[in-house]
This record gives C-alpha cells, sequence and structure tokens, in this order.
C-alpha cells in the first residue's frame, strides 16, 4: 500500500514538474555559454567578458519566459548589486560592467541604456504578475518610475519619448534616439502603470513611421525642433545590428494589437529584400533602400515574427535551426532566443502588452 502510495505521490510530483517548466534547449545552452554562476551575462566577443545592462535585462526575460526562477534571482540579484549600487530605485542600472585598467572588476560606464532598463522594469512586472510576488511588482514599478524621471523626455514637435540613456544625447535643439529601443508591446504593458507611457507609444509610433521612408528601419536617427527627423550624423542613414530589432518587436506585437498591421505594411521592403535575395541583408540604407551583406544566423531567427505568411519564413527558420549560434556569439544567441523561441510558441504577447508564457498553459503541449 505505501509503495502505491509513493508511486502515486511520485506520478503527481512529476506531473506538476511538467506543468510547471518548459523544455527549452536554447536557453539551456545560453545559461551553459553565457551567464556565470553568479548571475551575470558575459558577453565574450572582444575578449574582455564584458557585461552590459542589456545583457542581464534580456536574461531576466528569458528567464522568467522559461519559468526558471532561481536563475531570475540570480540574474536580479547581480544586476541591482552590481549595476545599480544595491538600488535600481535609487538609480539606473550602469550600461557596462568589466575589468578596469587597474585589473579590478566594477562599472566601467556610469551611463545609462534605456532599452536595458525598460525590459528589465517591465520583466519585472510581468514577474510580478506571473508569479503572484508582491516584491517584484513594487520593484518594477519604483524602476519605472525612475526611468520615467530621468529617461523621458517631452520633445517639442514629437512628444514624450525615451531618450536611449540619461545623459549624452541632446544637442541644441536636437535629440539622438533609437528606433529599436522601445518595443511597442512594451509601452502598452507600462502605459497601464504609469500614464506617460501611453504617451511614449503615441511618439514612438509616429517615430517607426516617419524616420523609415523606404520601409528600411535606420540604427539612428536626430530630431531637430525646427528641421524634423535628420540622419544621424555619426552613423548616417544605416541600418544593421540595432534596427534588425524593430523588425523582431513588431512582428511579435499581438495580431489584434493596434498599429501592428500598419507597421507591418510600413516594413515591407525589408520583408521583399529577405524574399529575394534568401537571406536578410546585414545593413540597408534607410532612407535609398540599398542593402549591403548577408546578415548572420540572428538576423533570420529575428525575422521570424515579422515574416508570418511569407514564402521566406521556412527559408529562415531551416537557417536558423541548422545554424544555431555557439559559445562565442552573444548577441546571435539573443536574437535566436527571442525569434526562434517565439516561432516555437513558447511565448506570445497580448494585445495589452502582457507576457503569455507556454508553462502557464497545458504541460507546454503547443511548443513545437
Amino acid at each position: 500500500m505505501r509503495l502505491i502510495v509513493g508511486l502515486l505521490c511520485g506520478l503527481v510530483t512529476l506531473s506538476q514538474a511538467r506543468a510547471d517548466t518548459c523544455d527549452w534547449p536554447e536557453w539551456q545552452s545560453f545559461k551553459q555559454h553565457y551567464i556565470s554562476r553568479e548571475g551575470r551575462v558575459i558577453d565574450p566577443s572582444d575578449g574582455k567578458e564584458i557585461t552590459t545592462s542589456e545583457g542581464q535585462s534580456y536574461g531576466l526575460f528569458f528567464a522568467l519566459v522559461a519559468n526558471d526562477r532561481d536563475k531570475f534571482n540570480q540574474l536580479l540579484e547581480w544586476t541591482e548589486n552590481n549595476l545599480a549600487a544595491g538600488d535600481m530605485s535609487a538609480r539606473l542600472p550602469g550600461w557596462q560592467w568589466g575589468k578596469r585598467s587597474d585589473n579590478s572588476w566594477g562599472v566601467l560606464d556610469t551611463n545609462s541604456a534605456s532599452d536595458a532598463d525598460l525590459w528589465i522594469a517591465y520583466t519585472l512586472l510581468e514577474a510580478g504578475r506571473i508569479w503572484h510576488s508582491r516584491g517584484y511588482q513594487l520593484k518594477g514599478t519604483l524602476l519605472l518610475q525612475r526611468i520615467a524621471r530621468d529617461e523621458v523626455v517631452d520633445i517639442p514637435g514629437l512628444g514624450h519619448m525615451l531618450l536611449p540613456g540619461k545623459t549624452g544625447f541632446t544637442e541644441p535643439d536636437g535629440w539622438r534616439l533609437n528606433p529599436s529601443y522601445q518595443p511597442p508591446q512594451l509601452l502598452s504593458r507600462l502605459s497601464q502603470v504609469q500614464s506617460v507611457w501611453a504617451d511614449v507609444a503615441k511618439s514612438n509610433h509616429k517615430l517607426l513611421l516617419q524616420v523609415s521612408p523606404a520601409g528600411l528601419a535606420p540604427d539612428w536617427v536626430i530630431w531637430h525642433q525646427d528641421k524634423g527627423w535628420q540622419a544621424d550624423a555619426k552613423n548616417g542613414a544605416k541600418g544593421d545590428y540595432d534596427a534588425i530589432r524593430v523588425y523582431l518587436w513588431i512582428g511579435m506585437m499581438a495580431d489584434g494589437a493596434p498599429e501592428k498591421a500598419e507597421l507591418i505594411a510600413h516594413y515591407q521592403p525589408m520583408m521583399a529584400l529577405t524574399e529575394r535575395a534568401g537571406l536578410p541583408p546585414e545593413r540597408v540604407d534607410s532612407q535609398t533602400g540599398a542593402s549591403t551583406g548577408n546578415g548572420p544566423v540572428g538576423f533570420s531567427a529575428a525575422l521570424l515574427p515579422f515574416l508570418t505568411g511569407s514564402p521566406a519564413l521556412a527559408i529562415q527558420r531551416e537557417r536558423v535551426v541548422t545554424n544555431l549560434p555557439g559559445s562565442d556569439a552573444y548577441y546571435n544567441s539573443v536574437l535566436t532566443l527571442f525569434g526562434l523561441g517565439w516561432d516555437r510558441q513558447y511565448y506570445r504577447f497580448n494585445q495589452q502588452g502582457e507576457l503569455q508564457a507556454s508553462w502557464e498553459k497545458d504541460s507546454c503541449k503547443n511548443i513545437k
């Protein structure tokens, strides 16, 4: 009798484990190759093993999607203690951490990166909602308020907009902006917490449509009060490793989300370039529509949500699954987790921008 009870208890425990977790091989690989035991996401691309607030923010999001709460807490603790001196409600995370000239380790640049800040706040709020944690909810709310104070400005002629960082992105009558820094679905969710983000969403929608006359996103742009949109003085009109995320965010919007259809239609030239060449371009000119080079495998992964309904989807999916990034391709790995993870239905965003993780459903049965 005891044996039968034990077996039944074991089956219940196993069933609960299957319902609460999902086997996500790419996440397991990312943890193995890029995250230290302490919770530091390491970018080995230049040999310096730096950590960025971007990497920490993406790691937190993926951990939530994977229902990996232990790793989530490690990432959060390391981020707050090492990038924000122990309190993200009082100061924004410094964007870069690594080895200093005196061989000590610490923050190399105290300026913030607002896209990372936005992802951290969003993920904390969603972790609070999904995991029923008031602590995460409060921490996300306080960080969001800090972001609004330090990084959101009311730009004449444009409206409220998120600057790329706390300092260094304003000039006389001009503001330097990055179109990939404000995923529309995140703004939808954050606007439920603080009203200013609804204004940012409206300004961001104008930005996404107006800075890409050829239907191709630039990495950086300048807004001048009197002249309107201008090409970035440092990068011109090119769009490559930053801009690829614009198509990723748009593609992952909920089908019924306001503005998604308009944005997908506007950026059809990227779809056409990919269909014609069989690979996404590495670099485009957002003003002329010219393209050069072949994008790495991460670009194909980033376009998977955007290419829904296109004959190019199957081709790019095959490229990704047969060329998964290894241990020396941090950014390609990030793009793959986002794009392939969405394509395999590990997660979705609803019309309100809320995260819908597959492990919340019936034992992850929808995963391909």
